[in-house]
């Protein structure tokens, strides 16, 4: 497939980064780290911190930290670029695996407070059972922790602005009163979240911040239309192709003609761009 004038395909800088709630156990198909435990693999962009979108692969052995993100107006309002939503697509689940989306009921802003100081704010979570093929949105505001068990993706916007509300008596700053000002207090559910046929090529978000597809074979044309300006492209398998050129699980390239791409079937992939 010859590429259209002004084709640009730039493959992103690999960063691995080694966490304590990180895994030993990363499947070969990312590559071999020597026995280190892995918790994030991301993607470094040409433009830096002006990149509006970051992807990440999250390997969990153990529950993160409980945090809240700011939304545009309160993150500007602090110094930040941006805000920070972001979304989750379970690539792996142990049993047992969990996300904390939300709490269960409606509580206080004193009373959160006072839960992440004795801890009992784990109790509050809304940890929701996560299986392979799930998908979650997580709006600013939402309180939320990734349990451990996990191998996911999460696109976001890029911004490194997380206000940690309880940590495991990790030693790791807290940011309770940051926090709490953004915190919505209650039970979050987004219409977004969904379960996805790994098979199906399906637009997972459009919009208000990023537009996330997977694409499977056949690609859809229509779906593929709708891409425009600069793309991020990221294989969630063998069988993924820009330009002729093979791109593998574990790599990340930017284009900004979406014909180019080919996925094999049984093959997917994600497609995501700025809104």
């Amino acid at each position: 497939m010859a590429p259209h004038l002004g084709f640009m395909l730039t493959r992103l800088e690999t960063i691995v980064v080694e966490k304590p709630w990180g895994r030993t156990d990363i499947p070969a198909a990312f590559g071999d780290f020597g026995g280190r435990r892995i918790g994030e693999i991301w993607f470094s962009t040409p433009a830096g911190d002006d990149a509006p979108i970051m992807v990440k692969f999250l390997f969990t052995s153990e529950r993160l930290s409980i945090q809240v993100h700011p939304g545009d107006e309160a993150a500007q309002a602090a110094g930040f670029p941006r805000g920070k939503e972001e979304c989750w697509l379970i690539l792996d689940a142990e049993p047992g695996a969990e996300l904390g989306v939300g709490l269960t009921a409606e509580t206080t802003r004193e009373a959160l407070h006072e839960a992440a100081f004795d801890g009992s704010i784990v109790d509050m979570i809304d940890w929701r059972p996560s299986k392979t093929d799930d998908f979650v949105y997580n709006r600013a505001g939402t309180i939320h922790a990734i349990g451990g068990g996990l191998i996911v993706v999460e696109v976001q916007q890029n911004v490194d602005c997380t206000y940690r509300l309880y940590d495991y008596g990790r030693p790791r700053e807290l940011h309770l009163d940051e926090g709490l000002e953004v915190a919505r207090a209650g039970p979050v559910h987004d219409p977004r979240d969904t379960v996805v046929d790994p098979a199906a090529s399906r637009m997972l978000v459009s919009g208000p911040y990023f537009y996330l597809a997977q694409l499977a074979a056949p690609v859809d044309p229509a779906m593929i239309e709708q891409a425009t300006g600069e793309l991020t492209f990221v294989p969630l398998s063998a069988g993924c192709r820009v330009a002729g050129e093979s791109v593998t699980l574990g790599e990340a390239v930017l284009l900004t003609d979406p014909s180019t791409i080919e996925i094999d079937d049984g093959a997917r992939a994600l497609l995501t761009w700025p809104a």
